[in-house]
């Protein structure tokens, strides 16, 4: 149980916004850190919420359990507890015990606090909803299972926050719904169906008889009038049980409708629970209709319902049928027609395709996702590029060459920020493209490398409006650059190269490492090579980038040898299609390198570290 050999700790309770360079900050005085990942969602990038820390040894973490559990980041208390990869130790039970009604003021915190004088936790959790407000029960996992026994003995029954809590060992969903235990108890039931003539008096009579009622309530509109439905509340779980027994959708009222009874939910509850259905109607609905719905656009607007059934309907059997419409009931130009075998919606994708129905030739074809729709057109644009490659440079493309301009496929503006990278703390940055100001590395740039070493020993260093002014086109090489904010953190700025007193010990060590290795020397090939699409194309991006960097670092090399290693790792931040574009252009690329220079120089001049020497 005690055995954790990587020194691994779990974050959890984050802050959304929370960020690797965020808990290095944090965990950092506690001891050498390996690793930072805080998780993310694969399609959005954002956090789930928890991270893990990694330590070089076990000491250390211990002491950031110690010192750091509970204490708030961005606001949010953590929560830390040991990594525990082995999801079948967390599910077993051993040593995990539940307790329920729970003050809504107790805290993982406080909770952490009363139990802990029973035995080392593991981990510590109070449920709590989407607001973050507890749901009146929580975990606590004990490292032995006596100290869990013991725990259940002297605290269930007993009063906290004047509340009597209950406490008992933790039993998983299934063995609950197995036993009967997973039975949800409740005393409130919600009643309609019983019409606007139903009084308080008769709604109180009806359910008295089955146990002892607390209170009744018929909502009532602003006039007085009765809603037609109400709530009940027992005194015993039992009886509200017995009343949803025996009258719901089996008491027949005067108005001749049948009472609906259920147990009362919150709204957030009641919410909840229709998104999770819809979700799996739609799952289900889905599937039934892969590869038999039918994309049907550039319909005239008079085209309606029943005159696109005529067209479609020779073709099978038309389970659905629907122009779409706007507000106020005009065509929106398309629609979709759904069949009941996959080989009638094909056949009628064959012969309808480009049919002109009274003016407008159709476009049909079997509808898609909008992820499926978007994996589509990218593939198209690579398809289209390397067409229009192949049609101006017939040359490169048998020899496996292509011309630097050409664009591999079309990269959003945060390019770095989809490559996943775990954090580095000898750099003290965060992971590319996490933070947009201060110092970003690029993506692609390696560790060692000259260069990589150069980017690494300027922290507040950035080319400033590169990004957007290669997307504009064409620009002078008398426009200023535009610097970007300077360093997070403050520096002191001595004569020489001597490091200064209140330098940070990581920014000290990369001081010294830049102090050994001198200036950069001087490559042994300089000859530029011409880009292989082949490969190019092929490679992952981060490979990409070494690949374009290794182009660019010999031609700026020519013009600034004892920079050369800082402006490549500035130009790489770059999308791949403008760093092509510069390749291209010699007067381009001479004006970004240019720029480039000036902002080092600015930099040097403001008493940022790691500058020209």
């Amino acid at each position: 149980m005690t055995n954790f050999p990587l020194a691994s700790l779990y974050v959890g309770d984050l802050h959304p916004d929370v960020n690797e360079a965020m808990l290095y900050e944090r965990f950092s005085p506690a001891g050498a850190i390996v690793s930072i990942r805080v998780c993310r969602d694969m399609m959005t990038k954002r956090s789930l919420g928890y991270a893990y820390v990694n330590f070089t040894n076990h000491p250390d973490a211990e002491r950031a359990l110690d010192t750091l559990n509970f204490e708030p980041i961005n606001g949010n208390p953590c929560r830390i507890m040991w990594s525990q990869r082995d999801p079948g130790l967390r599910k077993s039970g051993f040593g995990n015990i539940f307790i329920k009604n729970l003050d809504k003021a107790i805290d993982n915190k406080a909770l952490f606090d009363t139990f802990s004088a029973f035995g080392n936790i593991l981990s510590c959790k109070v449920a709590t909803d989407e607001t973050g407000e507890s749901r009146g029960f929580g975990y606590v996992h004990f490292e032995k299972q006596e100290d869990a026994d013991r725990s259940i003995d002297k605290v269930n029954g007993m009063s906290l926050n004047d509340k009597i809590v209950f406490v008992g060992t933790f039993i998983g969903k299934k063995e609950r719904q197995a036993t009967g235990q997973g039975r949800i108890i409740f005393n409130n039931l919600y009643v309609k169906n019983f019409g606007t003539e139903w009084t308080e008096k008769e709604f109180h009579e009806l359910f008295s008889q089955h146990g002892e009622i607390l209170s009744v309530k018929v909502v009532k509109n602003d006039a007085g009038v009765s809603q037609g439905f109400g709530f009940c509340s027992f005194t015993k779980a039992e009886s509200a049980m017995e009343a949803l027994e025996m009258l719901h959708l089996k008491y027949q009222v005067p108005t001749g409708e049948t009472l609906y009874v259920q147990r009362a939910q919150r709204r957030r509850e009641r919410e909840g629970e229709l998104k999770r259905k819809f979700e799996i109607v739609k799952q289900q609905k889905r599937q039934e209709t892969k590869g038999v719905n039918l994309f049907v656009k550039n319909l005239e607007d008079e085209v309606m319902d029943e005159t696109l059934r005529t067209h479609f309907a020779p073709f099978g059997i038309i389970t659905s049928c629907k122009v779409m419409r706007d507000e106020t009931g005009h065509s929106k130009g398309f629609g979709f027609v759904c069949y009941a075998t996959a080989e009638e919606a094909t056949k009628a994708v064959t012969e309808l395709n480009g049919k002109i129905i009274v003016t407008k030739p159709l476009y049909v074809a079997i509808a898609q996702r909008k992820e499926e729709r978007r994996a589509l057109l990218t593939q198209q644009f690579v398809n289209r590029q390397m067409t229009h490659i192949s049609r101006q440079n017939p040359q490169h493309l048998a020899s496996g060459m292509m011309p630097a301009a050409a664009t591999l496929m079309p990269y959003g503006p945060n390019f770095s920020a989809n490559i996943p990278r775990a954090y580095n703390p000898a750099l003290r940055l965060p992971a590319p493209g996490s933070l947009r100001g201060g110092a970003n590395v690029p993506a692609g740039v390696p560790a060692g490398g000259a260069y990589g070493q150069g980017l690494q020993q300027i922290p507040g260093a950035r080319l400033g409006d590169m990004r957007g002014a290669v997307g504009r086109g064409r620009q002078t090489q008398n426009q200023q650059p535009r610097p970007s904010p300077g360093p997070r953190m403050k520096y002191t700025p001595t004569a020489g190269g001597a490091p200064r007193p209140n330098m940070h010990p990581m920014s000290m060590m990369m001081h010294q490492q830049q102090m050994m290795q001198g200036p950069p020397q001087q490559p042994k090939d300089m000859s530029t090579k011409p880009i292989n699409i082949t490969h190019l194309s092929s490679a992952d991006p981060k490979q990409q980038k070494q690949i374009l960097g290794e182009t660019l670092f010999p031609i700026i090399y020519r013009k600034y040898p004892q920079q050369a290693g800082k402006i490549t790792g500035m130009l790489l931040e770059l999308e791949i299609s403008e760093l092509l574009f510069l390749l291209d252009s010699g007067e381009q690329l001479n004006s970004k390198m240019e720029e480039a220079y000036e902002v080092l120089q600015k930099h040097q001049v403001s008493g940022v570290p790691g500058g020209p020497q």
